[in-house]
């Protein structure tokens, strides 16, 4: 089988060890830098130029598409699966996740347990009522657009979390604002989910001082055993919003487990290391059983 992992960076830990599941699986690799095709559209059909050349025989790709290339990512996607390729993640469903308002009303209508939350349109003097319609102070506010934990503010007091709301709207970022989850202890829980299973879970506990628990903000993480509540919670996250593959970050609250975000390109390296298992070969496994699958379906219509 031949599998492209579409990666901007064939060196980042998550794309080197997927393209190390695929040569252990005996198929054949290829890492696709999904900023440099081209896209051709006309009437004989979609294609795909990649440096000068047509992509063609392509069983399968892996996106890993990074947020600040989530429109030209999720376009090559699409291009690829209207040739027919399969891919591990739907183009749709990188969209729908990656638009953090969109994933949380989502979330919200399938009535997904999660931080209360309010939004507003830079609405002038605003502010004081959106502290109030997530329970005062403190509360977390967020840019729509940050990602690892960047663009997250902690406001203490009713006052500096007007002030921050106003210093966003003025420079016209759109921002969330979220009730602050005290008993979640600067912690949170990911849980890692491959076709519906969920194959790995840690615990990533922030840095002394930091409410954030991003590894990339010196977060640490352990292996977590899930309760049955905090698993189907994962499950149905990553169902409502169509991924195959994602990354479930999640708090635990006094009123049960409470979702953070669903990621579409969750990386490999902190949940292989702390749980120890090989969650690049999982992905592999599922995309053999589904390209075997469609070429099922597709013998079956013709």
């Amino acid at each position: 089988m031949k599998i492209a992992v579409l990666s901007r960076n064939s060196h980042l830990y998550s794309t080197k060890r997927i393209m190390q599941a695929i040569q252990e699986a005996g198929h054949e690799g290829k890492v696709i830098d999904h900023s440099l095709c081209d896209l051709v559209i006309e009437q004989e059909g979609p294609s795909i130029i990649y440096k000068g050349e047509k992509l063609e025989g392509i069983d399968a790709i892996i996106p890993r598409i990074g947020a600040s290339v989530t429109f030209y990512g999720t376009a090559v996607v699409r291009q690829f699966e209207l040739i027919g390729t399969f891919s591990a993640v739907e183009s749709q469903a990188i969209v729908r996740s990656r638009d953090k308002l969109r994933s949380l009303q989502i979330l919200s209508r399938e009535g997904l347990g999660m931080p209360k939350t309010a939004f507003t349109n830079f609405s002038k003097g605003g502010e004081k009522q959106l502290v109030e319609r997530v329970g005062g102070a403190p509360l977390v506010i967020k840019l729509l657009e940050g990602t690892q934990g960047l663009g997250v503010v902690l406001a203490e007091t009713k006052k500096a979390g007007q002030s921050v709301i106003e210093a966003f709207h003025g420079l016209k970022a759109r921002i969330i604002v979220q009730e602050f989850i005290k008993e979640a202890k600067g912690a949170d829980i990911r849980a890692f989910i491959v076709n519906n299973k969920v194959v790995g879970a840690m615990k990533r506990q922030g840095a002394e001082g930091e409410f954030r628990s991003n590894l990339h903000r010196g977060g640490k993480a352990t292996v977590i055993k899930l309760t049955k509540e905090e698993r189907t919670a994962a499950l149905n996250a990553a169902k409502a919003l169509g991924l195959s593959i994602a990354g479930v970050d999640m708090l635990q609250s006094a009123r049960g487990p409470l979702i953070l975000e669903v990621n579409s390109s969750p990386g490999l390296e902190g949940i292989e290391k702390a749980t120890g298992i090989n969650i690049a070969g999982k992905i592999i496994e599922f995309v053999e059983e589904s390209v075997i699958k469609n070429s099922q379906k597709r013998k079956k219509f013709h």
